[in-house]
């Protein structure tokens, strides 16, 4: 990005931390080490760079519930995917905002869906009534368009009351918020906890088995074939870490970021529950909005009308239509991201001349 622009779609994805940054350089170096080994080669430095591995999984793992065995993926779309088509034969239950990385391979596996609605202010009800015969509930942990937090401890534990498993997409809330513990299966992915892009990591609660997606080698315990990379290995490890580490400091700094950003922009309506969020998603609207033209004024801010995975298609958000919002309303709608990088003057800033922009439309 130029270096006068904001960066505000953290939803979207982070900036790599120089932690993690660091932790891949000895992975990609040239010939004049022995970095660049294959991970499952039996010489020396394979064995080395092996080992880069399952120290990055141990800390992948410290995110997560203890009981389980942490496979990586090349991130959480390909873990979703690998989860969905392995569980039992039944009908899947996901809700109405969950991520297309969900929907459509729970709709390809030919199974009978159940859509799990979600109240106005984006929750699913805890105590909603799973279909007979239910095989797997899906419901993610924080939603990336709206932020809302889900009840996702009690779903799971009705989930298993009628004998299904749930799977919980974490991707927005692993390394940010305490994990579910009551999933059976938990996909996360690194590039949206400040580590590299192209790689994820699926976690599967022990005596849950699931089948192979990427058939090959037989790598990943011969659950997900093909050579890991180290570098990228190494970097989700150390952007876990310090995730871990920083999950308090990182909370309150997006806190506040969200409170300065509501003061500024206080004729604007939260789409979502205000309580039940994580602070470092705003997503907002403003009647009349031209949101091209918003975009277009505040060239320099980089921030989203909604999920940046379905971005382009012209349909009004499934996510925001989902907790009544006509089509109208959600083309109204912006999405701030905030980050453990983001400054104070910067939210500021850049909610100051959306605001401006706003204005300048007579809206």
């Amino acid at each position: 990005m130029p270096a006068d622009s904001i960066y505000l779609d953290h939803q979207a994805t982070t900036p790599l931390a120089p932690e993690a940054r660091d932790a891949m350089l000895p992975w990609l170096s040239g010939p004049e080490s022995l970095g660049f080994a294959n991970p499952h080669s039996m010489h020396r430095a394979g064995r080395a760079a092996a080992a880069a591995v399952e120290v990055a999984r141990e800390q992948v793992a410290a995110l997560l519930p203890k009981g389980g065995r942490v496979i990586f993926t090349s991130g959480a779309t390909e873990a979703l995917n690998q989860a969905i088509r392995s569980v039992p034969r039944g009908p899947i239950a996901y809700s109405a905002i969950e991520h297309s990385a969900v929907v459509n391979p729970a709709i390809a596996t030919g199974a009978p869906v159940q859509v799990l609605p979600v109240s106005a202010e984006g929750l699913v009800d805890p105590e909603v009534a799973f279909a007979e015969g239910t095989g797997l509930v899906a419901v993610m942990q924080v939603n990336n368009e709206i932020g809302t937090i889900q009840p996702v401890d009690r779903l799971a534990e009705r989930a298993h009351a009628v004998g299904a498993l749930f799977l919980c997409d974490a991707v927005q809330g692993a390394g940010k918020l305490a994990p579910p513990e009551g999933a059976d299966l938990i996909a996360v992915t690194a590039h949206k906890l400040y580590g590299p892009k192209g790689i994820g990591a699926l976690w599967v609660r022990d005596g849950v088995k699931i089948g192979e997606l990427i058939h090959g080698g037989g790598q990943e315990g011969g659950l997900r074939s093909g050579t890991l990379s180290p570098a990228l290995c190494a970097g989700f490890g150390a952007a876990a870490r310090l995730a871990q580490e920083r999950m308090g400091l990182d909370f309150q700094h997006l806190a506040g970021l969200a409170a300065l950003a509501r003061s500024v922009l206080q004729r604007w309506t939260v789409n979502g529950s205000e309580q039940s969020r994580w602070p470092g998603n705003l997503n907002l609207r403003l009647d009349g909005l031209n949101f091209p033209r918003l975009l277009s004024d505040c060239r320099n801010l980089a921030f989203s009308a909604g999920s940046a995975c379905g971005s382009g298609t012209g349909a009004p958000s499934r996510v925001l239509s989902a907790i009544g919002l006509e089509a109208r309303q959600a083309r109204n709608s912006i999405r701030l991201g905030f980050g453990r990088y983001t400054t104070a003057e910067e939210v500021e800033t850049a909610c100051r001349a959306i605001e401006a922009a706003a204005e300048a439309q007579g809206v």
